[in-house]
């Protein structure tokens, strides 16, 4: 059984589809299906469904090794388990109070709302009280000039 202080390195595989059963400690990636599995890596045995979009999960293949981003965050899942999965190694992330999981949620619906990536690093809850609330395209370039402007 993997759990998270006797385990922190996961096996790709690429698959066509994605096996009826999952072992543990591998991460099956199917390009045709756009996704990548695995079990939960705090050995809860839920399973972990990543799809990968550049609205939802990004894969990096090194030849090597997988990485995806942002983070796994299962919020859904009792044990609520936060990780990165970087060059086949699971790296624990902190727990998120409950306030900040429905900030993030909010925040990833309304990236996702306007046709924007999720950030790899999710943001504070602070930073999420500032986020613009745009009705339109038009008011999202402004906002986003703005902001280009401010950074030069």
């Amino acid at each position: 059984m993997m759990t998270r202080r006797s385990r922190s390195e996961l096996r790709h595989a690429f698959v066509e589809d994605v096996p009826e059963a999952l072992d543990e400690g591998i991460l099956y990636i199917s390009i045709r299906h756009a996704t990548a599995i695995h079990k939960c890596c705090c050995g809860c045995q839920n399973e972990v469904v990543t799809p990968l979009s550049p609205l939802d999960w990004q894969m990096t293949f090194d030849g090597d090794s997988i990485s995806l981003s942002p983070s796994i965050g299962n919020w859904s899942f009792r044990c609520q388990s936060h990780y990165w999965i970087r060059h086949n190694h699971v790296e624990w992330d902190r727990r998120w109070s409950r306030k900040h999981i429905e900030e993030g949620r909010k925040q990833n619906r309304w990236l996702r709302h306007h046709g924007l990536e999720v950030p790899a690093v999710h943001t504070t809850p602070k930073q999420l009280e500032s986020k613009p609330r745009l009705k339109n395209a038009r008011g999202l370039w402004r906002e986003l000039r703005r902001r280009l402007g401010d950074l030069l």
